[in-house]
């Protein structure tokens, strides 16, 4: 069972989070996470001293949390094509997310890219986690030297549906597109 202090700094960790997410890293300040997670302001001291220490401790929530996900699909989904087929729908299960504040990976990397290239590099973990995890799957659907450019080309469908999906408010673009990259993927299996 966690301790206070665990339970503290999990309260502090998940309003950062959110706040990283919807407000943006720049935009969001050590208050508004104090006031997000209801804890006294020399709380977050104690636990965090900079603001890069705390993204630093939302970067490894988000890996544990799709860690557990992509090994929970690995073992629900026999084939790969349907676990693909559940990473694509991640995009249409959290469309209202999407359309207000974009990818919590993408809009996160674009932010930090601009001038902190080394908290970026950092971020740049949550794609690859997916990346490398994705490769295995077109590896196994039988394109063993095709899957890491297969697996970028599905990242980056999907991050460019989200962007314009978002920047139109358009969630019917969102559902098209998710479907569009489905079909991809079913004739991918057919051929392979």
């Amino acid at each position: 069972m966690p301790t206070k202090s665990e339970k503290t700094q999990r309260r502090i960790i998940d309003a950062a989070n959110q706040l990283f997410y919807h407000k943006g890293y720049h935009r969001t300040s050590f208050t508004d996470v104090v006031e997000e997670a209801d804890v006294p302001r020399g709380n977050i001291y104690y636990y965090f001293k900079t603001k890069d220490e705390m993204l630093r401790a939302v970067i490894k929530q988000r890996l544990e949390t799709i860690s557990v996900m992509l090994k929970e699909w690995d073992k629900h989904y026999p084939q790969p094509l349907d676990r693909l087929e559940r990473f694509v729908q991640i995009m249409y299960d959290s469309t209202p997310a999407l359309l207000h504040s974009g990818c919590p990976m993408g809009s996160l990397n674009v932010e930090l890219g601009k001038d902190q290239p080394e908290l970026k590099a950092e971020a740049k973990a949550l794609f690859d986690i997916f990346h490398l995890w994705l490769t295995r799957q077109f590896a196994d659907m039988g394109y063993p030297d095709e899957a890491r450019e297969l697996s970028m080309q599905l990242l980056a469908r999907g991050q460019g549906i989200i962007v314009v999906a978002q920047v139109y408010q358009d969630p019917g673009f969102l559902e098209r597109g998710t479907k569009e990259i489905n079909r991809w993927l079913e004739e991918l299996a057919r051929y392979a």
